[in-house]
């Protein structure tokens, strides 16, 4: 069942995605060769406290850590340890979620470590296009397939990647993952109609190789089989009939990469 939010309801979902926000431009200074995955997940869960939330993720069905932080092929759910320290060349993504004040909020980046090859610029470039692609396709009367269409059309048919099926994006409220299932593959004209009031994580996960995934004997990472790059980029959206609507925000975490030495601004292509 679908639960649609009112735009008060929505209020309080944007105040959780704008702590998500805040904390991953709050690392993305923080992020360089040589610092371990468990001190950027310290820091990110020290800053969400300091800012009245809790992380989502932390103790989500035995989850133990609060960010997922995912490199290179890993395409998502990454546990941050203290023996995994970033490299020059990682593609590091990062998914974070809060709660704060009965609602979710949730958003994802993938941050260029240092000296990156032009394949894997393009990669982020293309996913992160998909994203957006996924959010303009999200309007009232649409259906959810044709966001999967969005997105799958544009990765496989103009950028030649592949498209994660296994892993989807979700509806999000009061609970952090709702109905509907976003998958990030579809058919034009399929699936559950738009409605006004529908809140959801759009999130394409997006492999430079084959799209076939294998889970990690640590029952969470998600690999790509392969070992081709992987990126992953989401955003949380409301949307009316006036309207579509970002909660989270990724202009300040652009701001803190353009700060970082360590890191590099994913080429712009047209």
């Amino acid at each position: 069942m679908i639960h649609y939010k009112s735009k008060e309801e929505v209020a309080f979902i944007k105040e959780s995605c704008l702590i998500v926000s805040q904390t991953l431009e709050h690392i993305a200074y923080l992020l360089k060769p040589g610092i371990s995955t468990k001190e950027i997940d310290d820091e990110a869960e020290s800053f969400i406290l300091s800012k009245g939330g809790f992380p989502a993720f932390k103790g989500y069905r035995g989850f133990p850590a609060s960010l997922c932080i995912s490199i290179n092929h890993e395409i998502v759910h990454g546990i941050p340890s203290t023996e995994v320290k970033l490299k020059d060349g990682d593609l590091v993504s990062i998914d974070c979620g809060v709660f704060k004040n009965g609602y979710y909020g949730d958003s994802a980046y993938t941050f260029l470590v240092g000296n990156m090859s032009l394949e894997n610029h393009k990669l982020c470039n293309a996913t992160l296009r998909a994203l957006y692609k996924g959010i303009e396709a999200s309007r009232c009367g649409m259906r959810m397939g044709d966001i999967g269409f969005a997105i799958q059309s544009f990765i496989e048919d103009e950028c030649g990647y592949s498209v994660v099926r296994e892993l989807v994006g979700h509806g999000i409220g009061k609970a952090l993952h709702e109905e509907p299932v976003v998958s990030n593959a579809g058919k034009r004209g399929s699936g559950q109609k738009i409605k006004s009031g529908l809140v959801i994580a759009i999130e394409p996960m997006v492999n430079i190789g084959k799209r076939d995934v294998v889970v990690l004997n640590d029952g969470w990472t998600v690999v790509s089989k392969d070992k081709s790059s992987s990126a992953h980029y989401e955003h949380t959206i409301a949307i009316f009939e006036d309207g579509v609507f970002i909660l989270s925000d990724h202009a300040g975490i652009e701001k803190a990469i353009e700060s970082n030495p360590f890191l590099n601004t994913i080429l712009q292509e047209s």
